[in-house]
This record gives structure tokens, C-alpha cells and sequence, in this order.
């Protein structure tokens, strides 16, 4: 017998017969299924010696039977699939139906056509494949098999789309809602506050929103917004008497939400609050805006019935309401307080000095911190009885806020005391002892330095003016002749000691000179090249060289405008300047417009 090579991979050779063994794994995928073996392909079939020629497969024998359990039928595999599965055949008949596509499709029947099913998602396979179907949600996928057959594959998603529109949903709500409070969060006033309110509200929660105020005074403000054609909505707003509004609107001020409407809206819509709504086809709601103790507002939303307030959308307006209470609140308390400062702050300003026959006054006044239009720097004059008045410029510890209400205390002391004494240094004693006692009564420890005088107008249109000093820096005077004088006036701050030295003089001005008081905000303001340069006394009296012949206005001004030019737009301490002028018997109205001699160059500022 003539030997052969064994090929690789193949079972051992029978000594007797010399025929090759084939294992079932080696003719699985020849198996058609039916018994019979059909003829290995040319890649399944074994490479034989070149010595042995290769047996027809009529030579091969028989598999021997698997051993196990038989193999499953085909329904008992298919029935746990989460698919169901349609097998047509090549004319669209049914031939297999899965039990879980029984289930979701009982209108498919094997051995019908399935267009004949009225499935509308099987005859026409919808776009992504989804489609509704007795209130599920179906996804089907057709796969084409051998012999022009097909095998549709029907899922059931309802519960997957659900979770993945909530979740979408609640995204929506998240990014609507962030957008309320970026918007909200600016506004700080009620009015524009409000008119935010309704305008964010549609078309995303209403097609239109009301919005009513708690009422002020027995009177309601209102703002609405109805969609219109274009993305932005028209808004609109009024007055109501308190009287006049509707009784779900007053529970909504109240706190409560009223469950009821149907008469809210015929009323709504015939009052016209409903623009493009009738009564017959709407939806409304209305949720209180929480505020501080009472709520700030009451919002009515309302569209049409076809989207109608389910309780995802109430909890959206609820949400809604509680960032435009919060933003409402906010603004109004804002508008309090504003109102508030400013009453404080217009009492707090210095006022213009009380006009003196023969007396021309002028003024400048720039607090440290601007925005918010007080300081420590104050100045001012009361008429007396014989025709003169009582003038001061002081300069009180601290900046900003406290000083400005110190400085107020300091003018109502004046305005009391210049009542019963005129002189100057008496009344600046008088002033002394009362503010050691507001000391001593509230621990704050302020002073300040001041100088005090009475001016009294002369026969001959001159000024008489008798000054007394507490600290504070000399004054100036002008006189016709171009020269600057400096005031030797000295005395110790008030408000430090029970019994502090005064300093006084007397100062004879004839028409046409003035006397200027200034604080050490002019003196002390930092700028030059460097900018840590102080103006000082020097160049203050270079700046007034010259300036003899301006009107006290524009003196002032001028001291100030050389002081900031100075300063270059930094930081500096108050600023306050008062200037006199003796106009004479027959004066004119100042004019503003007058020479301004060159400034020198000490007193020019940084380039």
C-alpha cells in the first residue's frame, strides 16, 4: 500500500480502511440542516498529498451524531429577544412572527401580506426608523436575507424616548431658567425689572404674561407681554385701583395660587388684560412672585388650550416666579434705599451761601470719593439780623460717608448756635463744647479745623470781615493791587479739648478784593511729574497771581480746575473752596467769561 501525507489539522487516518476522519466542527458550515453533508468549498477542503488523489466526496463517511441535548427549537431562541422578528418571504408574506412581535404587532398574521397589517410604520419605513403605535413607541430596522426574504426587527423604545425627552426637557428648563437669572440679575430698578419679567416669560411659558405689583398707595402697576409675529413680544403697562382687581389676582398677592379660572379668564379677556385669546380656547395660570414678608407680585400666563399646564409646566412658572420675585425684591429694596440716600445725601451737600448785599460769593466743592457726591469738606453762611452773615469753610477727620453725616452734624450746630451768638470766636467755642459732648455721648473721636467768620458790609462798599481760626489753613486775599496776602490766623482743631486757644483777626477788603478760603484738599493734592508731589501753598499763590480781577465764581472754579490739573486724575482728599468778594455799592452780575492769566511753570501739571 502506497503511504500519504497526513495534512495538518486533520484527524488520524483509519489503519484499516486508510480513510480520513472529519469532525463536525470541520463540516458545521457545510451542513445545510437537512442530514445530508453538501460538498466542503475549495477554502473548507483539505489539502491532500500530491501522492494520493482526492477522494469524491461520495467517499466520505457519515458524521456520527452529536452528542448533548438536541438543538433548541427555533420560537424557544427567539422568544426572549428584546426584538421582535417578522420574516417575510420574497412576495411580503409572513412566515415567521416572534412572540415578542406578536405582542407589539397583533395586527401582523403569518401567512398574510404584511402591508396588508395597516401597520403604517411597516409599509413605510418612517424616518429614524421610529413611529407611534397603540400609544408605544416603536422602532423597526429591515434586514434583507438569502432568497429575497426579509426580517423586519420591531423594538419597543417608549420607555427609552420617554427618559430621553425628560431628560431633554429638564435641559431646556435648566438653560431657560439660567437665561432668567442672568437677565434678572441686572436690573435695578422695579420698572425695567418688571418689564424683564413679562418679556422672558414669553413665548417660553405663555403666549401672553400679566404681571401686577403689590399695589402702593392703593394703586397697582401692571406690565404685560403678547406674542406678536416676530421673535420679540410687544409690552405694555398701567394703573389699576387696588378695587378694580380681579379676585384671583388679590389671592396671588396674597401668597395663594387659585386652582379655578375659568371665570378669570372671561373677565381677563374682556377687560382685554388676553390679547389674540378668547375665553373659550385658554389656559391659565396665576403664581404669586415671593418677596420679603408679602410677595412682590402675581403673574398670570395663559396660551392656547392645545398646550395645556401640565404639573412639569406649573413647577417651570413656579420656578419662574420665585427668581422674578427674588429679582423684584431686590430691585425695589434697591429703589428704597436709593431713595433714601438720596434724601440723605441732598441733606448732607453743602448749600450755597445766603445772598448778602455787597457780598459776592463763590464756591467749589469736589468730594474724594465722587460717586457718591458728599465728603468731609464743608462750607456755608446763615444771614444775621444786622444785615451781615456768618460764613465758615472746616475740614472734618475721615472720608466718605461718616464724615459726611459729622460735617451735617457740624452745619446743624452752626445754624443753631450762630442764633444766639455772633462772634466768631465765641461761637467756635460754643461749637467745641457741643462736639466734645457728641463725642463723649457716641465714642467717635472726630475733630475738625475750621475757620469761622462774620462779614459785614461797609459805607464805602467794602467788607469788614472778622475771622477766627481753628486749625485750619490761613486764608488768601486779593487784593486790587495783584498782590496775595496771607492771613496769619492761627487756633488748635475743635472738638479735641474743652478749652482750645482760637486764633482771631480782622480783615478790611475794598471793592473789587476777595478773601478765599480753601481746604487742605488743594494744598496736599499729589500730581506733578512723579505724581507724589504736593501742590502746596506756593504754588497756590502763583496760581491766584493775576486773578485779582476775576469774579469770586469763577476764582473758585479756577482754584479747583489748577488743583485737578495738578492731581493729573488721581486720587486726592475733598476739596472745597469758598471765595468773597466785595462787589461795592453799584456792583454788576458776575460774568463767568474773564482773562485767566498764564499759569506759572511751577503750577503746570505733568505733561
Amino acid at each position: 500500500m502506497r503511504r500519504f501525507r497526513q495534512p495538518a489539522g486533520v484527524g488520524r487516518v483509519s489503519r484499516g480502511s486508510g480513510a480520513q476522519l472529519v469532525t463536525a466542527a470541520d463540516v458545521r458550515d457545510w451542513d445545510p440542516g437537512d442530514g445530508r453533508i453538501s460538498t466542503p468549498s475549495a477554502a473548507r477542503a483539505p489539502v491532500w498529498s500530491a501522492d494520493v488523489p482526492v477522494r469524491p466526496p461520495a467517499a466520505l463517511p457519515p458524521l456520527a451524531p452529536d452528542r448533548g441535548p438536541p438543538a433548541p427549537d427555533w420560537a424557544e431562541v427567539v422568544e426572549h429577544f428584546r426584538e421582535g422578528l417578522i420574516v417575510c418571504d420574497a412576495d411580503g408574506v409572513v412566515r415567521q412572527l416572534s412572540p415578542v412581535a406578536e405582542r407589539l404587532l397583533p395586527e401582523v398574521t403569518v401567512g398574510e401580506l404584511l402591508a396588508a397589517s395597516g401597520v403604517a410604520g411597516l409599509r413605510t419605513p418612517p424616518v429614524g426608523g421610529e413611529f407611534g403605535h397603540r400609544g408605544r413607541r416603536l422602532r423597526v430596522r429591515e434586514v434583507p436575507l438569502s432568497a429575497a426574504r426579509s426580517c423586519h426587527y420591531v423594538e419597543d423604545v417608549t420607555e427609552s424616548v420617554t427618559r430621553a425627552d425628560a431628560l431633554l426637557a429638564e435641559r431646556a428648563r435648566s438653560a431657560f431658567l439660567a437665561v432668567v437669572g442672568e437677565k434678572l440679575g441686572n436690573p435695578l430698578h422695579p420698572d425695567r425689572a418688571a418689564a424683564a419679567v413679562v418679556r422672558l416669560a414669553v413665548p417660553a411659558l405663555a403666549e401672553v404674561a400679566v404681571l401686577v405689583l403689590a399695589p402702593r398707595s392703593g394703586r397697582a402697576r401692571w406690565w404685560r407681554a403678547a406674542r406678536t409675529d416676530d421673535e420679540t413680544p410687544s409690552v405694555d403697562s398701567g394703573v389699576l385701583d387696588a378695587v378694580d382687581l380681579p379676585a384671583a389676582i388679590d389671592e396671588g398677592l396674597a401668597g395663594g395660587e387659585p386652582h379655578t379660572l375659568d371665570w378669570l379668564v372671561e373677565q381677563a379677556v374682556e377687560a382685554g388684560w388676553l390679547p389674540g385669546l378668547d375665553a373659550v380656547d385658554v389656559s391659565v395660570r396665576v403664581v404669586p412672585l415671593p418677596g420679603r414678608d408679602l410677595p412682590a407680585g402675581a403673574l398670570l400666563v395663559a396660551r392656547r388650550s392645545a398646550r395645556y399646564y401640565d404639573e412639569a409646566d406649573v413647577d417651570l412658572v413656579r420656578a419662574f416666579a420665585a427668581r422674578a420675585g427674588a429679582a423684584l425684591t431686590t430691585a425695589v429694596l434697591y429703589r428704597d434705599q436709593a431713595e433714601v440716600a438720596d434724601t440723605l445725601q441732598a441733606s448732607l451737600l453743602p448749600v450755597e451761601p445766603a445772598e448778602v448785599p455787597g457780598v459776592q460769593w463763590g464756591t467749589a466743592y469736589r468730594p474724594a470719593q465722587a460717586g457718591l457726591r458728599i465728603g468731609g469738606d464743608f462750607y456755608g453762611s446763615h444771614r444775621l439780623p444786622d444785615g451781615g452773615a456768618v460764613f465758615f469753610l472746616g475740614d472734618v477727620s475721615g472720608k466718605g460717608v461718616e464724615a459726611a453725616v459729622f460735617t451735617g452734624q457740624l452745619r446743624q450746630c452752626l445754624q443753631a448756635l450762630h442764633r444766639v451768638e455772633s462772634h466768631p470766636a465765641r461761637l467756635l467755642r460754643l461749637l467745641n463744647d457741643a462736639l466734645l459732648e457728641t463725642t463723649l455721648a457716641h465714642g467717635q473721636g472726630r475733630f475738625a479745623t475750621m475757620v469761622l467768620g462774620v462779614v459785614r458790609p461797609r459805607r464805602d462798599g467794602g467788607l469788614t470781615l472778622a475771622m477766627s481760626g481753628g486749625g485750619h489753613l490761613p486764608p488768601l486775599v486779593l487784593r486790587s493791587s495783584g498782590e496775595v496776602e496771607t492771613v496769619a490766623l492761627r487756633g488748635m482743631l475743635i472738638g479735641v479739648v474743652p478749652d482750645p486757644r482760637i486764633g482771631e483777626v480782622t480783615v478790611e477788603l475794598a471793592p473789587g478784593e476777595t478773601c478765599l478760603l480753601y481746604s487742605d484738599g488743594v494744598t496736599e493734592a499729589r500730581g506733578g511729574r512723579r505724581g507724589d508731589e504736593q501742590f502746596g501753598a506756593d504754588r497756590l499763590l502763583h496760581a491766584l497771581g493775576g486773578c485779582h480781577r476775576m469774579p469770586a465764581p469763577a476764582l473758585a472754579e479756577r482754584v479747583e480746575q489748577v488743583t485737578c490739573d495738578w492731581l493729573a486724575h488721581g486720587d486726592h482728599d475733598d476739596i472745597a473752596v469758598l471765595a468773597l468778594r466785595a462787589t461795592g455799592p453799584q456792583s454788576r452780575p458776575a460774568r463767568h467769561l474773564h482773562a485767566v492769566p498764564t499759569l506759572p511753570e511751577t503750577t503746570r501739571p505733568r505733561p
